[in-house]
């Protein structure tokens, strides 16, 4: 990711973008108001971008600092206000893992000097080496952020943040062998979104059509409950994938079975023709079998219907490789959602 495309995908007013599961940053503009015998008299502002990527196949996050955008106007004190970055890894799970650090943060430094340099930069990494997480999948977890603590000059007021963070980065690192073979690889852990289209001419056209419907008509789709609220739709409820149960993900695939044999009768497959698509996915934990085995879940909180199978088929793929892509592990520490086009 680059410095102008972070600048963008934050926009105005934005502390977060992400990109990939690969390229995420986080950014804030620091605006100073400078005062003398409690009287504005001058003005001052910066920026710091932080962009946390990580290689294909990489156990390593890259994070490049940006410290750009330096403006100064008016009676100042920004030749003796020292800004002073530091970034920390606050927390592990699990707490044992071991991270090596390497790059280089650079000590303080006044606003005039980084000015002087127009765009100043430096880079930053952290890596975890395999063998260290939680099983069945080797993960480790981990917060990174990002800190500055701005000094401001004797004699001056600012009306202005002493120490603030950025947005925190989320690196999580696996071994999971059904996303990659070898040593595993780290992703952002931050929540991503799988795309549907419904356009005309698209190969998954009747799944994304039978997805819109579980999430804007609930009340038309089968089995019938009036309360009938499916996840997935944002980021506050995400769907989690389901591998390493496959007694699981048989049963969710065996009720919905269940409700298009019930509504459309046991031919309903048309001699081929057609397959009972499931929403919510056979492969989360928030499948049509959910109530069996989670007593707090409700019950016939899904959709079931008979759609074609080359749709079907095509939707299936479009699924699997965005789950392998993005490196989705099993469990409900990761997640996804879905939007329809």
């Amino acid at each position: 990711m680059t410095k102008q495309e972070c600048q963008s995908g934050l926009g105005s007013n934005g502390q977060f973008f992400i990109k990939s599961r690969l390229a995420v940053c986080t950014g804030q503009l620091f605006h100073q108001t400078w005062k003398l015998n409690k009287k504005p008299i001058g003005e001052s502002s910066f920026i710091t971008l932080a962009v946390g990527t990580i290689a294909k196949g990489s156990r390593q996050m890259h994070v490049q600092y940006y410290f750009t955008d330096f403006q100064a106007m008016g009676g100042t004190g920004t030749a003796r206000f020292v800004i002073a970055p530091d970034a920390t890894v606050p927390q592990k799970w699990p707490a044992t893992a071991q991270t090596s650090q390497g790059g280089s943060i650079p000590g303080a430094r006044s606003f005039d000097t980084l000015a002087a340099t127009g765009t100043s930069t430096f880079e930053h990494t952290v890596t975890v080496a395999s063998g260290q997480g939680d099983k069945p999948d080797d993960t480790v977890f981990a917060v990174y952020q990002p800190t500055l603590k701005l000094t401001y000059p004797p004699g001056w007021y600012s009306k202005g943040t002493d120490s603030v963070n950025l947005f925190l980065l989320a690196p999580r690192c696996d071994k999971a062998a059904y996303v990659s073979r070898g040593d595993g690889a780290a992703v952002l852990s931050d929540t991503v979104d799988l795309p549907y289209s419904s356009k005309t001419g698209t190969s998954e056209k009747a799944v994304a059509e039978h997805i819109r419907d579980a999430f804007t008509k609930p009340g038309a789709t089968f089995p019938k409950n009036a309360h009938k609220n499916e996840p997935g739709a944002d980021v506050k409820h995400p769907l989690n994938r389901l591998y390493h149960d496959a007694k699981r993900r048989a049963a969710n695939r065996s009720e919905a079975i269940k409700v298009c044999k019930k509504q459309w009768g046991p031919g309903y497959p048309q001699g081929g023709k057609n397959e009972c698509d499931e929403y919510l996915f056979a492969v989360t934990y928030q499948g049509s079998a959910q109530a069996l085995y989670d007593s707090t879940a409700p019950k016939d909180n899904f959709s079931a219907r008979p759609l074609p199978k080359a749709d079907n088929g095509a939707a299936g793929t479009i699924l699997a490789g965005f789950l392998t892509k993005n490196r989705i592990i099993d469990g409900k520490n990761d997640g996804f959602t879905v939007s329809i086009n």
